[in-house]
């Protein structure tokens, strides 16, 4: 065999060599699979679980938090789940227990290490008290208390933590990167609040009204003053007595804004805003309730700018 043969040869096994397919790397890290009932709670779980986590909304920020339909599909990204939080305060009452009871998912079930209340240690408002079954003949009264808190930030903050401990339990290894993304988001939250205030504050205590009582702590937080709803009760449709009565008031309380979440009808609001020469102002009440909105301090950024512009008769 000569020599030029044999280097034929040689070249010809490294090429082979070479052509062979490289041993795979280490597979990245499997994310955390998050399920959330609400894109508020889906955007702070972003914050807090960052690189760690995946994270899915079954209801978004356009749509009625109190009325879900409860899809397969969702039983199915339930399943698959690692943890769900909810809103709880029984706002997701008509439709997480039926989804929960599909998905057949022991880990996320409440008790379970992946479960997570958000509501646990925030201060409630509009807590009644009274019978709950005499309570929900007055409309959609909730028995706990006022169940839409995240419209604070600073009860958003309480919403961080909660979702820190439950991915903290679930990814012990990653607590201390959890821990700096924590106090990053409530870092975050104290400066914005800081300005909020500041830009809100020639306004504070102007009179407005609201569609539906979502409002109390962003009420409170924000300094505005809530002086009737288009709602006779909540979920109760307006009638036109109850409309003539909120007028009234309307011209006496010189009411000038009325604040209108996006899935529920105008109609009854712009009839109310012909009548007094007020504006009707859709608020965002969720993540995702408009483009415009897609992480937690987007939603009071946009919030409070379009008041601030309705109360300067913008």
């Amino acid at each position: 065999m000569t020599g030029r043969v044999v280097l034929t040869i040689v070249l010809g096994i490294l090429f082979l060599v070479d052509a062979r397919p490289l041993p795979a790397g280490p597979e990245p890290a499997k994310k955390l699979r998050v399920v959330t009932s609400l894109q508020d709670l889906a955007a702070i779980a972003r914050e807090i679980g960052g690189e760690y986590v995946e994270v899915f909304s079954i209801a978004k920020g356009y749509q009625d938090p109190h009325f879900v339909d409860p899809k397969p599909s969702f039983m199915i990204k339930l399943q698959k789940a690692d943890m769900f939080i909810k809103a709880g305060l029984g706002l997701e009452i008509g439709w997480v227990p039926p989804l929960l009871d599909g998905a057949r998912n022991p880990n996320i079930l409440p008790g379970s290490r992946g479960y997570v209340d958000a509501s646990k240690n925030v201060p409630l408002l509009e807590v009644p008290t009274g019978d709950p079954a005499t309570l929900r003949a007055q409309g959609d009264i909730h028995p706990y208390g006022n169940p839409h808190y995240w419209l604070d930030p600073l009860r958003g903050k309480i919403i961080a933590e909660n979702i820190f401990e439950g991915l903290a339990r679930l990814m012990p290894g990653k607590k201390e990167a959890l821990r700096r993304n924590l106090d990053r988001f409530k870092k975050t939250i104290d400066a914005k609040v800081a300005r909020w205030v500041k830009m809100i504050a020639p306004y504070k205590g102007r009179n407005v009204i609201a569609f539906h009582n979502s409002w109390p702590y962003f009420e409170q937080r924000f300094g505005i003053n809530i002086v009737a709803f288009i709602e006779p009760k909540p979920g109760i449709p307006p009638t036109p007595k109850h409309l003539v009565k909120v007028i009234h008031v309307m011209k006496e309380r010189h009411v000038k804004v009325i604040i209108i979440s996006p899935y529920f009808s105008k109609k009854s609001a712009e009839l109310l805003a012909s009548k007094t020469g007020a504006s009707v102002v859709e608020l965002a009440p969720s993540v995702g309730a408009f483009p415009e909105v897609q992480t937690y301090t987007d939603l009071f950024d946009f919030n409070l700018s379009r008041l601030v512009k309705a109360f300067r008769g913008g």
